[in-house]
């Protein structure tokens, strides 16, 4: 593999293929001249021209100094959260950065503190993770990112550790979960424990609900015997009653329709997340 070229924060290389590479590693291209070989112990994420020419481009406009900043954002985030970032899912993150930082020297702040309670409550982790970035980014580089920042990276540590989905996707399913969160509290006249082992369970399972629904896919295992749910109807007929009501909200918002399976499980988490509130 050869160099060719060097851009703010990559360099342009060619395999023995022929084919044109992006590559980003620590020193990469340092010091190397046209037709060099490069060192490929250095290389630590690439991006091939003829598949993924979007995201070449994106890559040759990040500055080099954001490139630095992500790589040591990454180091503190993955093991915080036991994820790792993949390239597109790096290269996301390394442009919001670059995006909010050109945003502080042109004064712009993009405001979300009418999304900040709901993520703060439904992604307490990884928003007190987003919370230590922007204080490394801060420090790094001297500037005051706004508080709104911390929410904008926590979708992205949500998308990082949630078998890549996209942002706006998590966004998205933030604001359907944010809206049955309020049903149940409505329902129940109560404040749900956002720290409760049951809350995060609950949280849990209406990601993966919605996550499926969204992409528009379907279990392929067994379906529950039908009259488990007539029976949770009986049992639990509160948490049944909200359960439908969650339902109508999907299908109104969505044009999603719950089958027995969804409700059955909707039911029970509900009825623990709302009875058994223990730590």
């Amino acid at each position: 593999m050869i160099f060719l070229k060097i851009f703010n924060s990559a360099a342009l290389v060619q395999d023995d293929q022929g084919q044109e590479q992006v590559v980003l590693g620590k020193g990469v291209g340092f010091g190397l001249k046209k037709g060099d070989k490069i060192d490929e112990s250095k290389i630590e994420r690439r991006f091939i021209a003829n598949s993924h020419q979007d995201e070449v481009n994106q890559v040759k406009e990040i500055n080099a100094s954001t490139i630095d900043l992500t790589n040591k954002v990454i180091e503190m985030v993955e093991p915080l959260l036991n994820v790792k970032f993949n390239d597109f899912q790096y290269l996301a993150l390394a442009d919001h950065i670059d995006f909010a930082l050109s945003r502080i020297e042109d004064n712009i702040d993009i405001s979300a503190a009418n999304t900040r309670w709901e993520v703060k409550n439904l992604f307490p982790k990884e928003y007190k993770i987003s919370e230590k970035v922007i204080a490394l980014i801060n420090k790094e580089v001297k500037v005051n990112l706004p508080v709104s920042e911390s929410i904008f990276m926590t979708y992205h540590f949500v998308n990082a550790a949630s078998d890549n989905d996209q942002v706006q996707e998590t966004v998205e399913i933030t604001e359907l979960i944010s809206g049955i969160i309020d049903i149940i509290q409505y329902q129940y006249q109560m404040t749900l424990d956002t720290e409760s082992f049951n809350y995060s369970r609950f949280i849990t399972h209406l990601r993966v609900l919605l996550v499926r629904l969204l992409r528009n896919k379907h279990h392929k295992s067994g379906k529950l015997d039908g009259s488990l749910l007539g029976f949770m109807k009986i049992k639990y007929n509160h948490a049944y009653d909200t359960a439908e009501r969650i339902a109508t909200y999907l299908h109104s918002k969505k044009g999603w329709t719950l089958n027995s399976d969804d409700k059955f499980y909707l039911v029970l988490h509900i009825w623990r997340v709302t009875s058994r509130q223990e730590k």
